[in-house]
């Protein structure tokens, strides 16, 4: 009988080449130039630019400063975080599906619309009147507002399943709320906890757009410095070398992360859905009452800020602002009207969604086909290697791809592909993680029973599969169009001058005086964020219930 090669099997080659082209090939690229001097010796192996990095008191400082505020702000986030997603995991209230996803608004949306969304609410001229001139705590501010969701979302999920047979079983025996939570709870919890704090804390190390806005020079990071070592010293040597610093240290934080997340998924029980409890008691309602005020606080007030903004000129109520994104006026720093970043991020957004889904789709068919028929061990080597771009800042994936990506048959540094290209790698993860839960929840017996009774593979996956998995599916396209239109990192490398992004409009008006500048960047910023509130929430509804991953 002849043999033949499952298609989900051959499915696994469309993201391996992926992978190994635009991530594998560029990351190489980086440590090439890290290590052998192009001035001195290119085939011989040179440490001089890390004894660059390692002998500047100034880039010691920004590497300090980079870990130091990254812990700080993880710190402050957990503060945060543990009483709210108490609430959220022990009480069933009114509006906690709504209030839930308000909470979560804030991580998808981009870093740079976070950064001029603070810059309104507290910067210069803030409308509420309240300026915090310290960039070190609008920073922090940020951050929290930025990763708080992350948290909560991890620990609120875990933490939910604790409440079940276990704690009921120690209460019986004797065991006071006290005990229960210091010798039961807090121990299993341990795990989430330490997961998602090394999570946020991978977020902050690596945090571009809120630094580069509201840090400004006096509050440079790794990330910062790698883009301005590249872009304005044009030091690429230098710059790769402190990405490869960056790289280990990152890939070592995410194998630390794994390694929790999966003793985490050990000691959870399985207890099916929470027992939530309704307030009864007056500090229970006292405590509901004091989460949900902030959690409405931290995430409205900056964004209702920035909505405020570009919705006043010279004190009145006005779309004087949006307007003048149709127009090259005197004062734009564009030659081409503003408006047209928005055209051009839709236009990258649409084509990164197609490629991130097929390869994220592929990536999905051969995980779940490895699972069944090959190795469990297979599916568990290539799942997290398919999620290393989470855990690579954008900024060294863009600067990478720019260095490498520059010579035939590859020659891609001028090409308008080039931006979907990085922004379906960076989207990537999502998609996969929102299609691989709806694959494997396919029962294995059914696909079985179709191939039994005749039916091909491609049959299988037109008529059984992609029906079973279409709120995945969308949902996936829905996280690749939503991140693409806010992604800055990547992009402030490989776009051009004439076709700019909506982040990259942002960061150009507020990097030029005048009011109108500032407040065509809180329009746009307007824009990109109503965009991808839409989209996200539009996800919540695809999204299927108790899948895994963020």
């Amino acid at each position: 009988m002849k043999k033949y090669i499952h298609p989900y099997a051959l499915a696994g080659v469309v993201p391996a080449c992926f992978f190994l082209i635009f991530y594998f090939y560029p990351l190489s690229g980086i440590f090439i130039k890290s290590f052998f001097d192009p001035l001195l010796n290119q085939e011989k192996l040179s440490f001089v630019f890390l004894e660059q990095i390692f002998l500047s008191p100034r880039v010691m400082k920004i590497i300090w400063f980079t870990f130091w505020q990254a812990g700080l702000s993880t710190l402050l986030t957990l503060i945060f975080a543990l009483p709210s997603a108490f609430v959220m995991s022990h009480y069933a209230f009114r509006g906690k599906k709504i209030i839930k996803t308000l909470a979560s608004i804030p991580f998808v949306l981009p870093a740079i619309v976070v950064a001029t969304a603070f810059q309104a609410c507290f910067g210069e001229n803030s409308f509420f009147g309240f300026t915090i001139e310290n960039p070190l705590i609008l920073i922090l501010l940020a951050h929290i507002f930025y990763n708080f969701s992350v948290m909560l979302r991890i620990i609120t999920g875990f933490w939910a399943s604790l409440q079940g047979q276990i704690k009921e079983a120690a209460m019986v025996l004797g065991a006071s709320p006290l005990q229960v939570f210091l010798n039961i709870t807090l121990p299993l919890l341990k795990p989430a906890i330490l997961a998602a704090s090394i999570l946020v804390f991978i977020f902050c190390f690596s945090s571009f757009g809120i630094i580069l806005i509201l840090g400004g020079p006096s509050y440079s990071t790794i990330e910062a410095e790698i883009y301005r070592q590249a872009a304005h010293m044009f030091n690429l040597p230098v710059a790769s070398s402190l990405s490869l610093i960056q790289i280990i240290f990152t890939f070592s934080l995410m194998w630390v992360y794994t390694l929790f997340t999966k003793k985490a998924a050990r000691f959870a029980p399985d207890s099916g859905q929470a027992n939530l409890k309704k307030p009864d008691l007056w500090w229970e309602k006292t405590l509901i009452a004091a989460v949900l005020a902030f959690i409405i606080a931290l995430c409205v007030i900056p964004l209702l800020a920035l909505v405020i903004k570009s919705l006043s000129h010279n004190g009145e109520w006005t779309f004087f602002y949006y307007k003048a994104l149709f127009h090259n006026t005197s004062d734009s720093i564009f030659y081409i009207p503003p408006f047209h970043a928005v055209k051009f991020s839709f236009l990258f957004a649409g084509t990164a969604l197609v490629i991130a889904l097929i390869t994220g789709l592929c990536a999905a068919l051969f995980i779940r086909f490895a699972d069944c028929n090959i190795s469990n061990k297979l599916s568990t080597f290539f799942d997290p290697i398919f999620m290393l771009p989470l855990s690579t800042s954008a900024v060294t994936l863009g600067f990478g791809i720019i260095i490498t990506l520059d010579k035939p048959p590859l020659n891609l540094r001028t090409s308008i592909f080039l931006i979907p290209i990085v922004h379906a790698l960076v989207g990537f993860p999502f998609v996969l993680r929102s299609i691989l839960p709806a694959l494997r929840s396919i029962p294995k017996n059914l696909t079985d029973a179709a191939s039994t009774l005749g039916a091909s593979p491609l049959k299988i996956l037109r008529y059984i599969d992609l029906p079973l998995i279409s709120k995945g599916l969308v949902a996936g396209a829905i996280f690749a169009f939503t991140i693409s239109l806010g992604e800055f990192g990547a992009t402030i490398f490989t776009a051009r001058p004439e076709t700019p992004t909506i982040p990259i409009a942002i960061y150009r008006f507020l990097s030029q005086p005048g009011a109108i500048n500032y407040g065509q960047a809180m329009a746009v910023s307007t824009i990109l964020m109503v965009a991808t509130a839409i989209g996200f929430i539009t996800i919540e509804n695809f999204r299927i219930e108790n899948s895994e991953g963020f």
